[in-house]
């Protein structure tokens, strides 16, 4: 039977470590989704975004990013309501979309908390794993048979996740209940300030290979 398994990244090299390693391990590029904040630009220009959260003009960004692999080189631009400008990929996202992510550049209308849900995820982590990407995280997730599911939970466990329950918490200290697909989305300096109170800075800023 197959189960998703999701992990949030602070880091998108992290994340993007933990692709490959999935990949590696065996998981079909079929079954492997990521989403990566971009309100920063560090994927590439992602253009103007309105009021609404949609993205003017956009293209595929997997050049930009130098990913490895049909995933990673197949990273397109949108925008999720609630979330603002993203990079993504894989079926998880596919869904919220309602189509390919492919070289696009506009808004999907779904929501990644229903997406999540609907893969198996509970509310709280569906709300806590939508925010953190709101507030400039990355997301990975991907759809293993319980032959691998032990080997791909230690994968995305050792590429230095975030705990879920730990980062909802502090999210609430903050005053937040809920994600939001009705708020504003982060702008690259708000998106700075909340990456600047979790991880290591310096490994933020790594070049991405």
């Amino acid at each position: 039977m197959a189960k998703t398994i999701t992990r949030l990244f602070d880091n998108y090299s992290d994340a993007k470590n933990a692709v490959l390693e999935l990949h590696g391990a065996g998981v079909a590029e079929d079954d492997i989704s990521i989403v990566a904040n971009n309100s920063d630009d560090s994927h590439g220009i992602h253009g103007d975004v309105n009021r609404d959260g949609d993205v003017s003009r956009g293209a595929s960004t997997g050049a930009a990013i130098g990913g490895v692999g049909g995933l990673l080189a197949g990273l397109g631009l949108l925008a999720i309501p609630g979330l603002g400008p993203i990079v993504a990929a894989g079926w998880l996202v596919s869904t919220v979309a309602g189509a390919g992510i492919g070289a696009i550049g506009g808004a999907a209308t779904g929501s990644l908390v229903g997406a999540l849900k609907d893969a198996g995820h509970t509310d709280e982590e569906a709300n806590v794993y939508s925010e953190g990407v709101r507030r400039g995280g990355t997301l990975v997730s991907a759809r293993v048979s319980d032959y691998v599911r032990s080997q791909a939970e230690s994968i995305l466990d050792r590429n230095k996740p975030v705990d879920a329950r730990t980062r909802g918490e502090a999210y609430r200290k903050t005053g937040w209940t809920s994600f939001d697909d009705k708020a504003p989305a982060y702008t690259g300096d708000e998106v700075e300030r909340e990456r600047s109170l979790y991880g290591d800075v310096s490994a933020r800023n790594r070049p991405v290979n």
